[in-house]
């Protein structure tokens, strides 16, 4: 036989008893881990959850930063099987593992969830704590799990027997087919919404006609993804917030908003659906409520020859809807020391004629989120089959301002009446291609409509594109307010003093602040 031939044979055996040895000795490569691990974080911070409703996934990230290969004897939870935590590392599910390899200058992921049931507890809140490990003896790590729960009241639908949800009937389609959505009636007992716990509603949660709901100041109410609040014919929404000490905190504020609590979802719009008064509702009142990332803020559907639906606001602040903050058809509605601010739409739009007073309102509209399709104001007094007057539309010492050129559109059908008037308002009209020259609208030398106006001035707001509107030094509304408004508004949103020489909008100067 060939002496290369053998020498090449040998060379090939050789070579792979070298690599099934390497593969057959690849487990006992891994020295123990002795506890020199790293972590992304020392630890991990689930935002605050409701009782019972699963958090979101976390993520927490493991180093092996030396130059051996380690096998970790032990990754699990302080309480074992019984913890309400969960985790997943590198894609195994589970609440306990062992020797898991980690190779030199390597990482590997553990996802971590929970669930927690805070009854037990008999808080309203409980700060769940736990420590989530890794080794075992003297070399063991410890990463801190934190979560705040709340307990809450819960709002949904019922199931019926076939298995669907309870719904509402909202009308006909043009087919004449009902239009319905997963909600519900809310029972006498559950007519007054206090601030003890949060209220978490699944589906449109409905007034029913002849009822009021009420709600105390402090009141918190969360909304899941395409739920909201109907206010039927017949029956009325009462909102009492009062003025809060911390306007951090906002203690007495009525808060709406979506029930995902994580920080990320502090500035989401569309994260819920409407509130909506319903035509024929009478005697709404919102007073210090903020509500925010909506679909539509507050839809307003009314009837002019009844003359309803009536609405006030006062202290009130509607911002980040994806649509529309105010969307009305011929409703009633007054406004005072209130913000309409950035959405995705207008931040108020006035259909079909009605009856609108704003005083010390600011309607600013800086939209972050993408294309916006509206402006801060737009009225009209007509649809494609119907012409309703405008039977007024004032706004006194109010700031209508955005980020765009022109922040105020208003269309008339001439067979109506369309009546309205700016008084000392701060109105941002820049009409740089003359597209609305010509339009009597729009001829601001009518005394009759626009009254001491000051036009495309700067507003000087803190952070707009935040929907903070406070006012600068040098902001072109201070001192510029009319004082002789009836009734008189003393205190601006804040609960600032405006007496003497007053600014236009929601918010009074307040220097170094």
């Amino acid at each position: 036989m060939d002496r290369w031939y053998i020498k090449g044979l040998l060379t090939g055996v050789v070579f792979t008893l070298v690599l099934l040895g390497t593969s057959c000795r690849k487990d006992f490569d891994y020295a123990p881990s002795t506890g020199n691990l790293s972590f992304s974080k020392d630890t991990v911070f689930l935002d605050t959850i409701f009782t019972n409703i699963g958090s979101a996934t976390y993520t927490l990230k493991v180093y092996n930063r030396g130059i051996s290969d380690v096998l970790i004897p032990y990754i699990g939870l302080e309480t074992g099987p019984s913890s309400s935590y969960r985790l997943n590392v590198d894609g195994l599910p589970g609440k306990e593992f062992t020797d898991i390899p980690l190779l030199a200058k390597d990482s590997l992921f553990v996802f971590i969830e929970t669930t927690f049931d805070v009854a037990p507890t008999n808080q309203s809140e409980f700060l769940y704590t736990e420590g989530l490990l890794f080794g075992n003896g003297d070399h063991t790590q410890r990463v801190e799990l934190v979560t705040l729960v709340k307990d809450a009241v819960f709002l949904y639908p019922a199931t019926l027997s076939n298995g669907t949800k309870e719904t509402l009937t909202l009308g006909l389609d043009p087919e004449g087919n009902e239009i319905r959505v997963e909600g519900f009636y809310l029972e006498s007992g559950q007519l007054d919404f206090t601030n003890e716990k949060p209220y978490v509603v699944y589906g449109y949660a409905a007034v029913p006609d002849g009822s009021a709901l009420s709600m105390q100041a402090g009141t918190r109410v969360h909304f899941h993804n395409n739920s909201g609040l109907i206010v039927e014919d017949g029956a009325s929404l009462q909102v009492n917030g009062a003025l809060s000490e911390d306007q951090d905190l906002l203690e007495n504020e009525v808060i709406f908003e979506g029930d995902r609590l994580e920080p990320g979802y502090a500035d989401e719009p569309g994260q819920w659906g409407t509130v909506w008064f319903r035509e024929g509702s009478v005697g709404n009142n919102l007073e210090f409520l903020t509500l925010k990332n909506a679909t539509v803020g507050l839809r307003v559907d009314g009837d002019p020859l009844s003359g309803s639906p009536t609405l006030d606001l006062a202290n009130t602040q509607i911002y980040n809807s994806l649509s529309h903050n105010l969307w009305a058809t011929s409703a009633r509605i007054t406004a005072e020391n209130s913000v309409l601010g950035g959405a995705g739409g207008y931040s108020f739009l006035g259909q079909l004629g009605g009856s609108y007073r704003f005083a010390h309102c600011t309607l600013a509209n800086y939209w972050g989120n993408g294309f916006r399709t509206g402006t801060a104001l737009a009225l009209d007094n007509f649809d494609q089959n119907t012409t309703v007057s405008l039977e007024q539309a004032d706004f006194i010492n109010c700031i209508i301002g955005g980020n765009m050129a022109v922040e105020l559109v208003l269309l008339q059908d001439e067979t109506e009446t369309f009546e309205f008037s700016f008084r000392n308002c701060l109105l941002q009209f820049n009409d740089t291609d003359n597209s609305h020259a010509g339009n009597p609208l729009f001829n601001f030398e009518d005394t009759n409509r626009y009254i001491d106006v000051i036009f495309d001035k700067d507003s000087d707001f803190f952070l707009p594109f935040e929907n903070q509107f406070q006012i600068g030094p040098n902001s072109f509304a201070r001192d510029a307010a009319d004082p002789n408004v009836a009734p008189p508004l003393s205190l601006d949103i804040r609960g600032v003093d405006r007496s003497q020489n007053p600014d236009i909008g929601a918010y009074e100067f307040v220097p170094g602040n």
